[in-house]
């Protein structure tokens, strides 16, 4: 299976109540064979009416620290934990985001990236540890199934805060700089 007909299987997927609510599932976008991977924890209600990822707010703020750090959006892939909408933004449930784990998982798989970036908390939460504190290890490298992965703060949590933006700023040198190190 190639990672588009993973999203065909995904357009159709019913394993929790989230797809009764949705305008789109939100796979994921960019380049298949990316060597960056970002993952935020679930679509918000620009991206769901998109159904693209980091679209609204948030994701026009991801795009500056992007062009900051001279990443093209197209070059990386970005997708969420959970491909539906959470209703009224709130954070995923424990069994939406094993309902979706299945498809993040084969997508990491396919596309092998050599970096994952987790954005967030509830990303950080599932992918590197349950007890993963955002405010505390942002920043930190872990190892994911022989792949480097970290975590910086969401861009929402920016906009909400902006006294953050320097931490996700030396963030972004420090995945940049590990991505030349393996490249």
């Amino acid at each position: 299976m190639n990672l588009q007909e993973l999203e065909n299987k995904c357009q159709s997927c019913r394993a929790c109540p989230l797809w009764e609510t949705r305008t789109h599932v939100v796979f994921g976008v960019g380049n298949p064979h990316a060597d960056l991977l970002f993952v935020g924890e679930g679509p918000g209600e620009q991206e769901d009416l998109t159904g693209e990822p980091f679209v609204g707010r948030a994701g026009q703020l991801l795009d500056l620290y992007l062009k900051a750090f001279d990443i093209a959006r197209p070059n990386v892939y970005i997708t969420n934990i959970v491909k539906c909408r959470p209703p009224r933004n709130r954070d995923p449930l424990p069994e939406e985001e094993a309902a979706c784990m299945g498809y993040l998982e084969r997508q990491i798989e396919l596309i092998s990236p050599k970096v994952i970036v987790c954005l967030g908390r509830i990303a950080a939460m599932r992918l590197i540890k349950p007890d993963f504190r955002i405010t505390k290890e942002h920043g930190i490298w872990f190892e994911r199934n022989g792949v480097p992965i970290t975590a910086t703060l969401h861009p929402a949590a920016l906009l909400r805060d902006p006294n953050k933006k320097p931490d996700v700023f030396e963030d972004f040198k420090n995945i940049c700089a590990k991505c030349k190190e393996l490249s």
